[in-house]
């Protein structure tokens, strides 16, 4: 039976896939659309090998098993944060790079943790059952308690072999328990210089052409040894060709397709103007904070960068949100579904009023929106040591409740993975953590007021400046045993505490608790009640060939290698190492590092580096795997082109691009940069 899909925000009227569009599950992937329009054939056995192959990094990335010993290749800008955390001030491992030659060099990321999709299970029916008849208020809680013990039950049925997580789709169409295998022994193996992995920094970012070498390779371990991973991928060593087809799996994070038009009003008027004003002005403070010394240069060098990528997909988020002919099509969209509804007595009794349930959730959300960003998603308190606080504070006190009534953060699946990162060993900054509490607590008072209740209780009579330095210098936080020590000490350890982040916590968790419950109640649960409803009358029009939105759970997306149409020329979709050094001036973000002037003779002009492709991505795609139809590696995925942002709501194939790392430049860099050979020996190259 051909497939048919459609996006989801749009009123999905059936016609035949022809665009690349769609992050498919691998359960309801659209092989016939394919076969149809590239004639090459994906069947189960090739989506199961995708499943076992492709990784979750757990802090929101993609990773694949490129060896039978637990070898996993990704982005080397998703592990940042450990490249960081393993670097001193005599040795920046951000600068240099980082290559281990024996598994004893391999360094261990404090908080890393890698996961393997294994099996999944349709529990939509359990979850209808647990929610029937239920006003919103309740059936929100029900859901919650429901999911908390399928995901127990999934756990104890692997004997703790697994874990399992609820996954909603659809928007609350459809739910699944997913169940993981996940290593919590993440070791860092080889990582190439900033200077060539963020090669063209902001300036090149969301743009192509491209030539950057962001890779990193980590290493999983079981029981202190490598673990046998015998599902991994074969690379190749030319890369892919032009116009050849090429297949993503990896684990978006989030898109709004689905979204109503309210929702996205909401966003253009409220929460993404509000989140640049922040950001713009905090990238401010860290780039001149980074000129008062190398410690500090090195704090802030790779979360700089992050922020800015931040900033350009909100920008251009918003821009897309103001493009009045996608929006006009989206509300024209939008009213054909309602009016097929009303136009069929069942269906309009049955989800006739969901736009207007959602509409009211997003009035609601507009009047709590700023104490609810400030002070329960804490805004208003930024650093480590406040995090640490809150969860050491909430994980406490909601352990001593029954598993099914703990908030989801918290619940007995969700433990294991908050107690390795509250534990792991990470270095804390303390004037970092001075200077971003002060901004935080600066745009508190500047967004709820002075005269807000909650601004009154946390700063007292004190300016924001000096309450972060008192915080902060008194905190004993950043010492993982103190941490560990109050976590497994419960409540009366908690109560007992002099800490001042323990102390602040503790005053602001009543207050934060009831904005989160009054967000549950007014916002969450009745938008769920419309998304659902949504769901159910697209699934009863147009039946189920069509994709979800994002989750941060395993998709695969298709497409082609493929230029595009820009400012009236065409651009190459594969760029060639010649021209990266020709843009080299020797000043980030353009410089190369020593190792790449070095080889430079030594390195073919001709080698493709990056390309361009078709295939529908957004973040947490960074790392994934790009792969041709014959299951072998041709390529890595690391950023998507200036279009590409506005994916975020609807595809666009004409110009929306996944950017990724050729193979070809990743075996070269490998071979005559970094004499690897011992890498090279573990990788299986096709020739």
């Amino acid at each position: 039976m051909k497939k048919v899909y459609c996006v989801l925000a749009f009123a999905c009227l059936p016609f035949v896939a022809i665009a690349d569009e769609g992050m498919w599950t691998v359960d309801n992937f659209p092989s016939d659309t394919i076969a149809d329009k590239y004639g090459v054939t994906i069947g189960d056995q090739w989506l199961t090998s995708a499943r076992l192959t492709t990784t979750r990094l757990e802090n929101g990335c993609t990773g694949s098993f490129s060896s039978e010993n637990g070898l996993v290749l990704t982005n080397n800008h998703c592990t940042w944060g450990c490249i960081r955390n393993l670097s001193t001030p005599e040795r920046n491992l951000s600068d240099e790079g980082f290559m281990a030659r024996t598994h004893a060099e391999e360094l261990r990321c404090p908080s890393q943790q890698v996961s393997v999709l294994i099996d999944l299970d349709d529990v939509t029916a359990s979850v209808a059952a647990a929610t029937r008849n239920l006003p919103d208020s309740e059936a929100n809680d029900a859901r919650k308690a429901e999911l908390t013990q399928l995901e127990s039950a999934c756990e104890d049925e692997s004997g703790g072999d697994l874990r399992c997580e609820a996954v909603t789709l659809y928007n609350g169409g459809q739910y699944f328990i997913y169940k993981y295998k996940r290593y919590d022994d993440v070791r860092l193996v080889f990582a190439p210089e900033l200077d060539i992995a963020a090669f063209g920094g902001d300036p090149d970012n969301f743009n192509f052409p491209r030539w950057s070498l962001d890779m990193t390779f980590l290493r999983v371990y079981e029981d202190g040894k490598p673990a046998r991973t015998p599902n991994y991928l074969k690379w190749r060593a030319a890369g892919p060709d032009d116009g050849e087809p090429v297949f993503i799996s990896g684990h978006p994070g989030s898109t709004d397709r689905s979204l109503t038009v309210s929702q996205l009003r909401f966003q253009r008027d409220v929460s993404i103007p509000l989140y640049l004003y922040r950001q713009n002005e905090f990238r401010g403070r860290l780039l001149a904070w980074q000129n008062t010394g190398e410690e500090a240069a090195r704090a802030v060098q790779q979360r700089i960068l992050g922020i800015e990528n931040g900033i350009k997909v909100r920008r251009n988020q918003l821009k897309a949100l103001h493009d009045d002919e996608m929006l006009a099509k989206k509300m024209a969209d939008e009213m054909a579904l309602r009016d097929r509804v009303m136009a069929d007595d069942d269906m309009r009794d049955a989800y006739g009023e969901a736009w207007d349930i959602i509409d009211a959730a997003m009035q609601a959300y507009r009047n709590m929106y700023e104490d609810y960003l400030f002070v329960e998603l804490g805004a208003g308190f930024g650093g480590s040591l406040f995090t640490y606080a809150r969860t050491i504070v909430r994980g406490t006190a909601e352990r001593e409740k029954p598993n099914e009534k703990r908030l989801r953060l918290y619940t007995d699946a969700a433990l294991p993975q908050r107690e390795q990162r509250l534990f792991a060993p990470r270095p804390i900054n303390k004037e970092y953590e001075e200077l971003s509490l002060t901004f935080s607590l600066e745009k508190m008072r500047e967004w709820l007021g002075p005269d807000s209740e909650y601004v009154h209780q946390v700063l007292g009579n004190e300016s924001p400046a000096a309450l972060a330095a008192r915080l902060v210098g008194a905190s004993n936080l950043d010492d993982p045993d103190v941490r560990k020590a109050l976590w497994t000490g419960g409540v009366d350890a908690v109560a007992a505490s002099d800490d001042p982040m323990i102390r602040l916590a503790l005053a602001i968790d009543p207050a934060a608790r009831a904005l989160r419950q009054r967000f549950e109640d007014e916002v969450e649960a009745p938008q769920t009640r419309g998304a659902e409803m949504i769901a159910d009358a697209r699934f009863r029009a147009f039946g189920t060939g069509i994709y979800p939105d994002a989750t941060f759970t395993l998709r695969v997306t298709y497409g082609a290698v493929k230029g595009w149409l820009e400012k009236g020329e065409m651009v190459d979709p594969l760029t060639r190492t010649s021209r990266l050094f020709e843009r080299t001036t020797g000043e980030r973000p353009f410089r190369l590092p020593a190792s790449w002037v070095t080889a430079r003779e030594s390195l073919d002009p001709d080698t493709p580096f990056n390309f361009a492709a078709t295939t529908d991505i957004t973040g947490g795609n960074s790392g994934s795997p790009i792969v041709a139809a014959d299951g072998s590696l041709v390529g890595l995925a690391f950023d998507g082109n200036i279009h590409s942002i506005a994916g975020d709501y609807w595809f666009n194939e004409s110009n929306n691009r996944t950017v990724g790392v050729n193979t070809a430049i990743m075996l070269e860099a490998l071979d005559t940069v970094y004499g690897a050979d011992h890498l090279l020996d573990e990788l299986t190259v096709i020739r």
